[in-house]
């Protein structure tokens, strides 16, 4: 439920703020003050675009915020909201609301804000569009568009499993069509990727690299290079730590150390016998430094017949990253994704007929998916007509016949979506179903019943779709708790249709809070909260003011017939706003 709107800067209205109650809150004003701007503020907050001609001429931004509670909402859908609170790192408030705002600047970007945190504008709409119903003056035009009507049919029909299911399969069943066709044009050229594919990995498996091998052999290959330097340095460096037989450098390192730590064991000096530790630590590293250099002399090869070998085997490893990848480790990459690829290219016979089987298996179960859908939005169609037929008697309209039509789209030739049904008839696959909804309308029994956009005048119109909301909201296809807008629905209506009106919203408000913008007083009489839109006399600004019982005669007698100063006209709205509050609807 919406409890409080503040609005800054937008169109006529300055500075204001307005609360909101549960039951049926109306909002009137006279022309130019501004009253469609909060219908406006609530579609920036639902996340309509932006239109800095909107911001008020002298400011440098129009703000909107909205403060929503959830405590009249179904566990789902307070579950749905916590979600896309989370997912945005919103907070509530320490009173468990929820505050939305959007602000617009008058160059063009705007910012969008969810429990206090910056959020993108889809985020925003995702978490008010499940609290808030807008009907402005346009949602009336476009209830006259055939995706419209189908998608209030399916409110009504509960057919969101079944679309789902639909959906789901007719993305499966394009997607196998792809990958046929896709197989069926490309054979030759998939039959010869295989086989490229093939040799390139036979070269790589015969040269079968090892990882890192090609930095291995760079390092091998310059110690062979440089075989009898390396050989000298390392057995000259050995008979300088150990001796030679040659005795090259004399005593080597090793004896000169023993003895000087004999002689230093010798003694009972404790000074010196903690030095003769030390040079045992030395005496052992040097006598592991002359193993390892021996071992290094000794693993040395006794000729330079291993470098070929090694530049061989470099020269087959150069092959291999010349055609492949930069380095080896990249090879042996490639291969492996070689290798999958290599797997999903089945170009044989019996792998076009499993992708034949596939499709047909698939179309075969979204042609019965498409059936069952239709046939839940043919029996909706029936119950929705009548109960709207119903309904619109109700608003001073006995005569009118409302009617769905829910006929199978035909495929035309060579329709790329063609669907053969389990009848045989064939049809076109669309995005949300094989059907074409049409609503129909009459607005006497004697008339031809005709599309609603030849058959529908504007007041009429306002009060079919009155009619289709009133129906959703009563029968549970409306959450309970959502917040309903209205923006003018009676539009081009009077007398007696508009009392009847004010008693439909009257009645919508018993399980929604329903908020209207009207300029009928048959239909403000009937409200639980009643706010004007007045000028403040600054600036040509407006604002918003929540009026008592007399302050709603006035404005009754100002709606009537600019009577307000008059005891004829404040009496004339007194009768009428008794009779509405005493109306047992």
């Amino acid at each position: 439920m919406l409890t409080e709107i503040r609005i800054e800067s937008l169109g006529a209205i300055s500075t204001a703020t307005a609360e909101f109650d549960r039951g049926l809150t109306v909002l009137t004003g006279e022309t130019g003050t501004g009253k469609t701007m909060v219908v406006t503020g609530l579609q920036l907050l639902g996340g309509a675009r932006a239109d800095p001609n909107r911001v008020r001429s002298g400011a440098d931004r129009a703000v909107v915020e909205g403060r929503f509670v959830t405590t009249d909402l179904d566990d789902a859908t307070v579950a749905r909201l916590d979600e896309i609170l989370d997912a945005s790192g919103a907070q509530r408030d320490e009173d468990d609301s929820v505050i939305a705002l959007r602000s617009v600047s008058g160059n063009g970007p705007s910012r969008a804000y969810l429990g206090g945190r910056s959020v993108p504008a889809k985020s925003l709409s995702g978490f008010t569009n499940e609290l808030l119903a807008l009907h402005g003056q346009n949602d009336q035009l476009r209830l006259l568009r055939p995706e419209e009507q189908r998608g209030a049919l399916d409110r009504f029909a509960v057919s969101g499993p079944a679309c789902e299911r639909y959906r789901t399969l007719r993305d499966a069943w394009l997607s196998a069509r792809r990958d046929l066709s896709d197989r069926r044009n490309r054979a030759r050229e998939l039959a010869q990727e295989a086989d490229r594919l093939q040799f390139a990995l036979h070269e790589i498996d015969t040269v079968d690299p090892q990882p890192g091998e090609d930095e291995a052999l760079v390092a091998d290959i310059v110690r062979l290079s440089e075989l009898d330097t390396l050989r000298e340095a390392a057995s000259v460096a050995r008979a300088a730590l150990a001796g030679a037989p040659e005795d090259t450098f004399g005593v080597g390192a090793t004896e000169c150390l023993g003895r000087a730590r004999a002689a230093l064991e010798s003694t009972d000096d404790a000074v010196l016998r903690a030095l003769a530790e030390q040079i045992g630590e030395a005496l052992t590293v040097i006598v592991d430094a002359a193993g390892e250099l021996g071992n290094y002399v000794d693993e040395l090869p006794a000729d330079a017949s291993a470098l070929d070998a090694k530049l061989a085997r470099q020269a087959q490893l150069r092959t291999l990253t010349r055609k492949y990848a930069a380095d080896i480790d990249g090879v042996l990459r490639w291969a492996r994704d070689s290798r999958d690829r290599l797997s999903q290219l089945d170009v044989s016979e019996e792998g076009l007929a499993a992708l034949e089987r596939r499709a047909e298996q698939l179309e075969r179960e979204l042609a019965q998916a498409a059936v069952d859908l239709s046939k839940i939005r043919r029996k909706a169609a029936k119950k929705l007509a009548t109960e709207v037929t119903a309904e619109l008697s109700a608003l001073a309209m006995a005569a009118a016949e409302f009617t769905i039509g829910v006929t199978t789209d035909r495929a035309e030739q060579d329709d790329p979506v063609a669907l053969t049904l389990p009848s045989g008839e064939p049809a076109r696959a669309g995005a949300d179903g094989i059907d074409h909804v049409e609503f129909g309308f009459a607005a006497h029994r004697a008339m031809t019943v005709l599309p609603l956009a030849k058959s529908a005048s504007g007041g009429e119109l306002s009060r079919v779709m009155l009619a289709i909301e009133v129906v959703l909201a009563t029968s549970g296809k409306q959450a309970v708790g959502t917040t309903m807008v209205f923006d003018e629905v009676d539009a081009g209506v009077g007398g007696r249709a508009a009392v009847q009106i004010g008693r439909r919203l009257a009645k919508l408000a018993r399980t929604h809070q329903v908020i209207v913008v009207t300029h009928l007083p048959q239909v403000a009489a009937y409200a639980d909260v009643h706010l004007t839109v007045h000028g403040t006399g600054r600036d040509g600004a407006s604002g918003v003011r929540r009026l008592n019982d007399e302050e709603r005669v006035a404005e009754l007698a100002r709606m009537l017939a600019g009577l307000g100063e008059s005891d004829s006209g404040r009496a004339h709205a007194r009768e009428l706003l008794d009779a509405a509050q005493n109306d047992e609807i």
